[in-house]
């Protein structure tokens, strides 16, 4: 008789799609749960506003992710051949492509927090030419907390769906607006 247990982890980058990780015996579908996920979060409407205007690229992200939630799927250390079989391409991805691809998501992600950095440093965190950026931030923290109190799929959608897809909607209009550099924003 086999017995499964259900492991549950809440990651920092996982809000939307919080880790659910199945363990039969010593079977672990490892590659499908990893992909499943992956696919979830980077179908999501709102995920693909964001990564389009942002630094990482589509595979950028899905390289990133894999790197770092891949072990937590595991529930141990992964080797890095291992995770570059799990990305979503058919092809099959060499460990020094699946590195070159992370390396140069990270260095993106560095990029951005040290602008980040140099924005605040110069005081332009001081000025209002933020507000919207501030306010967007805000909308998807309402947003990932709507999505998180959706119930069930059997259950009759309520209000809250309703005020998550209005939110949504704000979203990807808000989005859509700041991401034109002719509105002068910045």
């Amino acid at each position: 008789m086999t017995t499964a247990i259900v492991l549950k982890e809440s990651h920092p980058y996982t809000k939307l799609y919080p880790l659910e990780v199945t363990y039969r015996g010593k079977g672990l579908r490892l590659k499908v749960s990893v992909q499943s996920w992956l696919t979830g979060s980077l179908n999501d409407s709102i995920a693909k506003m964001l990564v389009n205007n942002s630094h990482l690229t589509t595979t950028q992200l899905e390289t990133l992710l894999i790197d770092i939630l891949s072990e937590d799927f595991a529930g141990k250390s992964l080797k890095y051949d291992e995770k570059a079989r799990l990305r979503l391409t058919k092809a099959n991805i060499s460990r020094g492509a699946f590195n070159r691809t992370l390396k140069q998501a990270k260095e993106n992600v560095i990029k951005s927090i040290y602008t980040v950095l140099l924005l605040g440093y110069l005081g332009i965190f001081e000025s209002t030419t933020l507000d919207p950026y501030v306010e967007i931030a805000n909308k998807l923290q309402e947003y990932v907390s709507a999505y998180k109190r959706v119930p069930n799929k059997g259950e009759e959608p309520d209000e809250r769906l309703k005020a998550m897809e209005i939110i949504r909607e704000e979203l990807e209009k808000s989005l859509k607006q700041l991401s034109n550099p002719s509105e002068g924003i910045l």
